[in-house]
Formats: structure tokens, C-alpha cells, sequence
């Protein structure tokens, strides 16, 4: 059974995004980074960390333990925090639900989660749109982990990504193995996804700075939220200009249907990584795995961070203590587990 580590990097003003029900453990700081290096959960170990900065937090993590088994849970918002927060409220709630209604875990109530949770987004931005018109453009990645009955559960929205440490052989070794399936433009099988869904529309994914886009606006082809892309009723004035389509949207573009997995968990599977996609722009697979695999794992979480932040000083040719003050839009969150 895996040690489920779960850590958060996080460009945020505090450590409000983060939720445990499980046992914390000690928490401390070190300059601008927030971390608990090392707590107990339902099957085993967590650590978790968060770097700050004086910065809207647009992110939200949660670990929660139960009879259902443990639910980790990432949400990487974009565009204000609404989503995200939101998402953090009510997602396992509603997992919780759909699992009683089931009498168990399965894909299936995952994704009906994911689907319930998105139904009551929508219902709110609704109530807001004519006082908040600005709530329809707000929305968040939605990446959860659920471990019952020693099977693994993945489920996805968005673009982060969920790596496992196996054990190879005897020798010692270690396997990244990737399990989620991302949801970005600038994936060519998103890219041609899209174009599927969208034969007509020459223009549903753009190519602008050198990053693909839906609709030349968004990155992520699917999230909680965003249904300024999703319903034509909020695809208008008063919306923002820049958030407005220039012809008529005949369905929704962008989805909040998750990609689920489930698998067995093996007695060499050594520990699972949940992550956002600022940590794998950072680190590749196997170097986020091999630093978990080669250390102590109290503190996972506060290495890999500093591992991310100083490969990005270097592609810079920055002082890491300089990378450190500069503008958020350099970092994006990450939370492994």
C-alpha cells in the first residue's frame, strides 16, 4: 500500500487553501514556505507545504479520511478563487453522497461528484450573474485521488497530474508511472479532441505567443466553472469584452466530465504524487519521483518544492532568492500526494 504523500506548492498570501481531516502533524515556516513535513492519514504518510506571496489565492487543497478510505483533493483555480474554494466546499461532499447512494466507490460516482458539483456552480453563477457578471469567468482544475479497498481512483479536469512511485524489481530501482489523463490545448490529442467535437469552427483552438489556446482565451479544455464557455446566456454583456465570443455558441466548449481511472494497488507501489502542472513544468516525472524515492519522505513535500523553484532560478539565470519575490504568474500551484 502506498504512502500516499500529499504536498501543495502554491503561490498564495497564506495557508488558507489547505484542508485536513486527517491527522496534520507539525506545521512550520521557513521564509515565505509553509509546510507540515510529515502527518498521518487512513494508509500511511502525508507531508505538504505551501510557498507564499502577496498574491489572491486562487488554490485549494484537501485530505480526508473515512470509512470510504482517503480522498485527496487539488484545485488549481484561475481567473479569482471563487471556483476553487467552492470546489473545495461541496466536491467531497457531494462524493460522499453519490458514494452512499451507491453503497460504494465506484468511477461512476466519481465522476457524478464532479458532475453535481459543476450543476451548483452553474446554479450560482446564475443567482450572481446580474450583480457579478465577472463569476462567469472565474473556474478551477479539479484533480482527486480516492484509495479504497486498495484500489486507486484518479479523476480529472484540467491539466494536473497524478505520477505513481512503483518499485522495480529488487535492485532498488523506482518507476514514475504518469495516471492521469491532462486536459490542455497544447496537447496535440486535446487539440484534435476539440476539432472533433467542433468540425466547423476553424477557430476553436489558437495559436497565440507560442501557447495554444481554446477559442484563443483558455488553456484547459475542461475545469469547474468557466461557463462563460459553456452556456451562451453567459457569453454577453455586461460580461468583459475580452471574455466574449465574436459568433454564436451552439454548445458548450469546454466540459467538466472527468477523466477517471481506477487500478489495483500492488505491495511495490511505494507512494502516489499529486501535482498541478506548475511542479511538471519544473520537474519531469521521474526526477519528482527519484527525489521522493532517495530521501527521508518526512519533508517530501518542502524538497520538491525547492527542487521546482530552483530549476526554474536556473532556466532563468536567477538567484533563487530572487525567483522568490517576483510575480506569481512565474509559479503555478502544485500538491502531490
Amino acid at each position: 500500500m502506498p504512502e500516499a504523500l500529499m504536498k501543495l506548492f502554491s503561490l498564495c498570501s497564506k495557508p488558507l487553501g489547505v484542508n485536513v481531516s486527517a491527522d496534520a502533524g507539525r506545521e512550520g515556516r521557513d521564509g515565505l514556505l509553509w509546510f507540515r513535513d510529515i502527518g498521518r492519514y487512513g494508509f500511511g504518510d502525508f507531508s505538504m507545504a505551501v510557498i507564499q506571496a502577496n498574491q489572491v489565492l486562487e488554490d485549494q487543497s484537501q485530505i480526508e479520511s473515512g470509512p470510504f478510505g482517503t480522498f485527496v483533493g487539488v484545485y488549481d483555480g484561475h481567473g479569482g478563487p471563487d471556483a476553487a474554494r467552492y470546489v473545495c466546499d461541496h466536491l467531497f461532499r457531494h462524493f460522499q453522497e453519490t458514494s452512499t447512494e451507491s453503497q460504494g466507490v465506484t468511477c461512476e460516482t466519481i465522476r457524478r461528484a464532479f458532475l453535481q458539483t459543476e450543476e451548483r456552480f452553474t446554479s450560482l453563477v446564475s443567482e450572481l450573474w446580474s450583480s457579478r457578471p465577472s463569476i462567469a469567468t472565474v473556474g478551477s482544475c479539479c484533480l482527486v485521488g480516492v484509495i479504497h479497498q486498495r484500489t486507486l481512483y484518479v479523476a480529472n479536469v484540467g491539466d494536473s497530474r497524478v505520477v505513481l512511485g512503483k518499485k522495480v524489481g529488487n535492485t532498488g530501482g523506482i518507476a514514475a508511472i504518469q495516471l492521469s489523463t491532462e486536459h490542455n490545448a497544447n496537447l496535440e490529442a486535446v487539440r484534435q479532441e476539440l476539432k472533433q467535437l467542433h468540425p466547423n469552427d476553424p477557430q476553436i483552438v489558437v495559436l497565440k505567443h507560442g501557447v495554444w489556446r481554446v477559442k484563443g482565451i483558455i488553456q484547459v479544455s475542461r475545469s469547474i466553472g468557466d461557463v462563460y464557455m459553456k452556456h451562451a446566456q453567459y457569453n454577453r454583456e455586461p460580461l468583459n469584452g475580452k471574455f466574449r465570443l465574436s459568433e454564436p455558441m451552439d454548445m458548450p466548449i469546454l466540459t467538466a466530465n472527468p477523466s477517471v481511472v481506477s487500478l489495483p494497488l500492488q505491495p511495490n507501489d511505494s507512494f502516489i504524487i499529486f501535482a498541478s502542472d506548475g511542479l511538471w513544468e519544473h520537474l519531469s516525472n521521474e526526477k519528482a519521483v527519484d527525489i521522493v524515492h532517495n530521501h527521508q519522505h518526512a519533508g517530501s513535500a518542502k524538497r520538491l518544492i525547492k527542487a521546482a523553484l530552483q530549476e526554474a532560478a536556473r532556466k532563468r539565470e536567477m538567484r533563487f532568492s530572487d525567483l522568490q519575490r517576483i510575480d506569481k504568474k512565474i509559479f503555478f500551484p502544485l500538491v502531490s500526494g
